[in-house]
């Protein structure tokens, strides 16, 4: 009898022990800031890229004219410049970037051209003027071209980039709705957009450059955002404004997941080695890193107080997380810790 009552004692506290474990955070996140070259007051911080082989992230800095390159590891930030404004009144405004294997493409809302430079020397290529205005950038390793969002005239611009330094224009897919977001498959050949004004996300087929897929979404009248892929396990997180969505890109876009993250969700980033998703919430001024499970179950790992405005974030190969922090010129990193007594997925 007394054998097992100290039985079922054990047996409690381990049960005990597991909730108190489920109930704290797999990390914590030390905090950094990195102020950005040139930035006098407020910048336009909205499609960053990290190069995770280099430790580099790539910060287009609006106002400024000037693409800043952040080296992670020792936190000095390079600059490539000459995105000046078209006309004397108008604003300096790089706002996008996407990174290839040797050059990297930048969206220049000022000029509505997309640029391209060498990621070694940062310096520039060349550019190419487009009929409406850039926001998002990503360049397609299938085709060798630069697919680019262009929501003013409801449609999706692809350059030909396989001569870097004479970017040409290739062609133009209308689109029913207005584009927001994007990210690419490359082995299966897909591009995925987000139809803002539609409350949709679609997927085009790279090569026949059309839309194959429509999956409505629970987004709300704000509708959707940013967008980032797991591709092994063809899992799409969509960014609605306040929450994720986990999708089996897979199967028609059943939808596996949600989660809430608080307001003011823009563009969110993921890193397929740890399975982990960062979402930035400008309005309710927070990072929260959160684990993708087998199954796309979402689980929060950690979370950290931001700014005002903080909208999106990029991670770099080791985890770190930088969020960009416009209203103060500046970008915020995150390093992850793990917590003693917490186990991370």
């Amino acid at each position: 009898m007394a054998y097992n009552s100290v039985k079922d004692t054990v047996h409690a506290l381990w049960i005990l022990q597991l909730l108190l474990l489920a109930d704290t955070p797999a990390l914590r996140l030390s905090r950094a800031e990195v102020e950005l070259p040139a930035a006098r007051g407020t910048v336009g911080l909205d499609y960053l890229a990290a190069d995770r082989a280099s430790g580099q992230v790539w910060i287009p800095a609006g106002q400024t004219g000037l693409v800043d390159v952040l080296d992670v590891a020792t936190r000095t930030v390079g600059t490539v410049a000459g995105f000046a404004a078209a006309a004397p009144d108008q604003t300096r405004d790089p706002s996008a970037v996407s990174l290839g294997e040797e050059v990297a493409f930048i969206g220049d809302r000022g000029t509505s051209q997309l640029c391209t430079v060498d990621k070694k020397q940062l310096a520039k290529l060349g550019c190419v003027s487009l009929a409406a205005r850039p926001d998002g950038v990503q360049y397609v390793a299938t085709t060798r071209e630069v697919w680019i969002t262009t929501p003013r005239d409801r449609s999706v611009t692809v350059v030909d980039a396989r001569s870097p330094s004479r970017p040409k224009l290739a062609g133009r897919i209308v689109l029913p709705g207005s584009p927001e977001g994007y990210a690419v498959d490359d082995a299966r050949g897909r591009f995925f957009t987000n139809l803002e004004d539609k409350n949709q996300t679609v997927a085009l087929d790279v090569r026949a450059r059309r839309v194959v897929d429509t999956w409505k979404l629970p987004c709300g009248e704000r509708g959707p955002r940013g967008l980032a892929l797991d591709r092994p396990r063809q899992f799409l997180f969509v960014a609605c404004t306040d929450k994720i969505l986990v999708l089996d890109s897979a199967h028609r876009g059943r939808l596996l997941s949600m989660l809430q993250t608080g307001a003011g969700v823009d563009n969110i980033d993921y890193l397929e080695r740890t399975g982990n998703l960062y979402v930035a919430a400008g309005r309710a001024e927070r990072l929260t890193v959160i684990h993708v499970d087998a199954k796309g179950a979402l689980s929060v790992l950690a979370t950290a107080p931001t700014a005002q405005g903080a909208r999106v974030v990029v991670v770099a190969g080791d985890g770190t997380a930088i969020v960009g922090d416009p209203h103060h010129g500046r970008v915020l990193m995150f390093s992850a810790v793990a917590n003693a007594g917490a186990e991370s997925p």
